[in-house]
């Protein structure tokens, strides 16, 4: 199994490494309806911080947008230290003691390579999904990435500097829930591919952050939805497609009141053939590419 690393962003928005000083010209779309107008755009949750990714068309969308919506808004540290503390422990099942032997060493030189204070010790009273998680940002930390850097949060801080509304199509809690819902044998699943490819997410990550630096969202669709459709396909409904459904419905409410609105969310929601563009196509809307 593997899970597209969009999806270890839940928690700890961490997760494109560098890649150099470039210009980027992401996706955008812009969807019409009488007097309304709302504009899609993709999100990557950590940028270097020399990647210039505003455009002329992107800057004037975020000029005549009176509001922002983005995938949640109360992603601060407290509220997510205490949704791990409340869907991430079970300190009566040992992490060690649901994996096999060979897991167990593969987990102890992931930690080591992770550097977590502690070892393994630090991911005993995670549950599997969790460790996963940590897994997989904790290296990057280590590399120094900043999350101030992500689009999210500049998005979010230049929209409330200019005094418009930021919203969430989620909260945080249902996101982690995501994710905490999992079955076990699914959990343990995500951790051993977790396990398998830590030498791989840096060209993985590398890879999407750059076709996002293109707009190529047929390359976002390859990377981060086609083997997860096509390995787990009940996480994938669950993940992406009921997820996109949800907020073509909300977008499609939104239509009905005059005035433009901007629609920030993970780039690989706008890819693929269940792309929230796509759910918006069976409700009769159409959208158009920037």
């Amino acid at each position: 199994m593997h899970i597209p690393r969009r999806f270890l962003t839940v928690l700890l928005p961490l997760l494109f490494l560098l890649c150099g000083n470039a210009l980027a010209h992401p996706a955008l779309w812009q969807v019409k309806s009488g007097n309304s107008t709302i504009y899609l755009f993709g999100t990557v949750h950590v940028l270097p911080n020399d990647t210039d990714w505003h455009f002329q068309a992107l800057n004037q969308a975020l000029v005549q947008s009176h509001a922002l919506y983005l995938e949640l808004t109360d992603d601060d540290q407290a509220n997510m230290a205490a949704l791990v503390m409340r869907y991430g422990l079970d300190t009566a099942h040992p992490l060690s003691t649901q994996l096999s032997e060979s897991d167990n060493a593969a987990l102890a030189r992931a930690a080591q390579v992770a550097g977590l204070p502690g070892g393994t010790a630090t991911l005993q009273p995670m549950k599997p999904w969790l460790a996963a998680l940590t897994l997989t940002v904790a290296p990057l930390m280590k590399a120094g990435i900043d999350p101030a850097q992500g689009v999210d949060r500049q998005l979010k801080l230049q929209m409330t500097a200019a005094g418009k509304p930021v919203r969430g199509l989620e909260t945080a809690e249902q996101q982690i829930q995501f994710l905490a819902d999992m079955p076990q044998a699914l959990q343990l699943a995500f951790l051993r591919d977790t396990l398998r490819d830590t030498d791989k997410d840096v060209a993985e990550l590398r890879s999407l952050i750059d076709a996002w630096k293109r707009g190529d969202v047929g390359a976002i669709a390859k990377l981060e939805n086609d083997e997860l459709k096509t390995q787990e396909p009940a996480l994938y409904q669950s993940l992406l497609v009921q997820r996109n459904t949800a907020w073509a419905a909300k977008i499609k409410d939104m239509l009905k009141q005059p005035g433009t609105v901007f629609v920030a969310v993970g780039a690989a929601h706008l890819a693929g053939p269940d792309s929230v563009q796509a759910q918006l196509a069976k409700l009769g809307i159409t959208t158009q590419q920037e």
